[in-house]
């Protein structure tokens, strides 16, 4: 594969650790939409062995994932995508333009508006989920949620250890709004009570300098299951791709 002058640029804009053939399959992954490995391998001029390597390690880092696609005849195959964090390795002047935004709201309508607002945001998706989830057991309530953070850009995962149940954010799609504005953390531990009817403390919280903000949920009655894991999908080996 030749590399053009504005990939070269682009890959630079990407983190050191993610440059070299692991950054040229995030460029590849984020012009294409998704690829499978075999694609990778031929668009990027590399070995099969060497494409399932790197996508095996961008997996392990949370910055791709992978879903079923029926492409042409046959049945369906592995198709690779970047994760919401994938897409954050690259620059996104967007949050910039929010924070400022918020920031001139707040000057013109008072801070208090503004959280208000945040808030909002929380309130309505609790009271969608609270009518989906209404008698459901705890396990149901804890995968609701995290589907809900995930869609909104979050990196959640939870499980039941010997300290209970423990609901875990890597990555947080609102960090920029929650510097400026850190009501809406408190916001969300509201939605999370509120959805899972259950106590929830936090633990550690990325704006203090932790790498996640970490939350320990009690559930009044039932228990939830040993452990849920963040995918039931076994992620496919070298051998599986089928296209």
């Amino acid at each position: 594969m030749i590399t053009t002058d504005a990939e070269q640029l682009h890959e630079l804009s990407l983190p050191a650790a993610y440059r070299g053939p692991r950054g040229q399959v995030l460029l590849a992954l984020k012009r294409a939409g998704s690829m499978t490995a075999r694609e990778l391998a031929s668009d990027l001029g590399l070995s099969s062995n060497a494409v399932r390597h790197h996508l095996r390690e961008l997996e392990h880092g949370g910055v791709i994932g992978f879903r079923r696609e029926q492409r042409g005849v046959g049945a369906p195959t592995y198709a690779w995508h970047l994760s919401a964090a994938g897409e954050a390795l690259f620059p996104q002047r967007y949050k910039e333009l929010v924070t400022e935004v918020l920031d001139r709201v707040a000057e013109q309508t008072g801070r208090a508006a503004v959280v208000a607002a945040l808030g909002n945001r929380f309130d309505e998706l609790s009271r969608r989920l609270q009518a989906e989830l209404a008698g459901a057991p705890p396990s149901r309530r804890m995968d609701v949620v995290m589907q809900a953070l995930r869609d909104g850009g979050f990196m959640a995962e939870w499980r039941e250890g010997d300290e209970g149940v423990r609901l875990t954010e890597h990555h947080c799609a609102i960090r920029a709004v929650a510097e400026r504005f850190p009501e809406v953390c408190e916001a969300e531990v509201r939605f999370l009570e509120q959805v899972l009817s259950a106590e929830v403390e936090r633990q550690s919280h990325m704006l203090t300098g932790c790498t996640s903000c970490e939350y320990r949920v009690e559930f009044a009655q039932l228990s939830a299951p040993r452990r849920v894991e963040e995918s039931s999908m076994p992620a496919p080996g070298a051998g599986q791709e089928q296209a």
